[in-house]
Parts: structure tokens; C-alpha cells; sequence
């Protein structure tokens, strides 16, 4: 696999846990971002986007325009700060606690195996499980894969726990903003995926779902008891 780099969102108003620094808050006795950059400490690059906090060595930091402006704008910050050689990009949330290195690895994995390739892996797979397991989607064919992201249990695409080919992002950022004036302000992160080839990851890996995020107390102390 080539190298990569890593863009967290730490923004956001957290309302749903009465506008707290929802990226500061312990899980495990570390802060979620804290954490979340753990898991892309091997990133060539480390970027995040949101109000300026203490971070570790090395980590660059930077706002969105306007401050407060969604995701999408943070996406755009943060794209701003990459080197001219970057290629590919992880675009992860600052609350994900339970994200690990080896969940990373996993989705640049998907993204730089062929689709023939993962195909027939998936297939071996699905034939040492039960019938009525075998229901997820297999990757696309055709178009060349723009992201790996994961789905939940449900099969919602955990699209801030992604890996995306860098010109596919900056080509999305651009249609998005055609369609909104010029402006990425308050765009919605599934409007970057409008059009593109999206290839969806099951976490099958040992250890709790490294896409889940935390929106509510209760989901922080869920993460809490899974990372004992």
C-alpha cells in the first residue's frame, strides 16, 4: 500500500451532550481524539480541523471557513494542508474511540485491492458462513473506486470512517459546491458521494466496531465498557 494521510474532524456543537468539547471527552482514560490519532499514527500526514486544542507532535492543525460551517467546509480546511504528493486520505470523525490502526489498515486495504480481487475473497468468505449471513453488498464493478468506508450491523455507510483517493475527494468538493452556489457551508457529507463508486467494509476483525462514534453519554460509556 502507498502511504497516506489523515484528516480528523474534531468540530461540531455536540448538542446532543449539551456543547461539551465532545473530542476531549476520556474514553479509556485518553481523550476520542487523542485516540483517533493513535490509530493513524503511521499517516504521513496528520491534519485536524476544529477549535485549537493541545495536540501531539507533528499533528497540524486548522479551522474550517466559516468557523462552524459542517463537515464539508472542515473536509475542504483540511484538504488545504496536504501535501502536493498525497494521494490518498483517510477522513475520520474525532469521536471514534474505538478506532484502531489495524481498522485503518483495513480500509486502504479495500480501497487499493482490486475489485476482482476483493470479489473473490468476499465470495470464499461468504461460503464458510451461514445462508442467511451471505446479504451484504460485494464491491463495485466498472468505475474505479473512490472510498472504502465501513457499514454498521445495519448497513449504513460510516462515511467519516473512510479512505478516499484524493483527486475523487477534490473532484466531490468541487461538484458539491457547483450545486450550492460556490459555497460548502452546512453541505451535507453524503452529498460527497453522489455519482462515485463507493466500496462498503464490514468490520470483521477482533474487538468492537471501530466505526462506532459517540453522540450521546451513553454512547460514551458503551465505548468505555468496550475498551476495557
Amino acid at each position: 500500500m502507498t502511504g497516506y494521510a489523515a484528516v480528523v474532524l474534531a468540530g461540531g456543537a455536540a448538542r446532543r451532550m449539551g456543547g461539551v468539547d465532545k473530542p476531549a471527552r476520556p474514553v479509556g482514560g485518553r481523550p476520542m481524539l487523542h485516540r483517533v490519532l493513535a490509530a493513524v499514527a503511521d499517516a504521513d500526514q496528520r491534519i485536524v480541523v476544529g477549535p485549537s486544542v493541545p495536540l501531539p507532535d507533528g499533528v497540524r492543525t486548522t479551522r474550517e471557513e466559516p468557523p462552524g460551517g459542517g463537515p464539508v467546509a472542515a473536509i475542504a480546511a483540511g484538504l488545504a494542508l496536504l501535501d502536493p504528493g498525497t494521494t490518498t486520505v483517510a477522513l475520520l470523525a474525532a469521536d471514534l474511540p474505538l478506532l484502531t490502526a489495524a481498522a485503518v489498515t483495513e480500509l486502504r486495504h479495500a480501497l487499493d485491492t482490486p475489485a476482482a480481487e476483493r470479489e473473490h475473497d468476499r465470495a470464499a468468505e461468504r461460503e464458510r458462513e451461514p445462508a442467511a449471513e451471505r446479504a451484504s453488498t460485494l464491491p463495485p464493478r466498472g468505475p474505479t473506486v473512490a472510498l472504502a468506508c465501513y457499514v454498521d450491523g445495519d448497513g449504513r455507510r460510516q462515511q467519516l470512517c473512510a479512505v478516499w483517493r484524493l483527486p475523487a475527494l477534490r473532484a466531490a468538493l468541487d461538484r458539491l459546491a457547483a450545486t450550492r452556489g460556490g459555497t460548502l457551508d452546512g453541505a451535507p457529507v453524503r452529498g460527497l458521494l453522489t455519482g462515485v463508486a463507493v466500496r462498503e467494509v464490514s468490520w470483521s476483525g477482533s474487538g468492537p466496531p471501530p466505526w462506532f462514534d459517540c453522540d450521546t453519554d451513553e454512547d460514551v460509556r458503551r465505548a468505555e465498557e468496550w475498551s476495557r
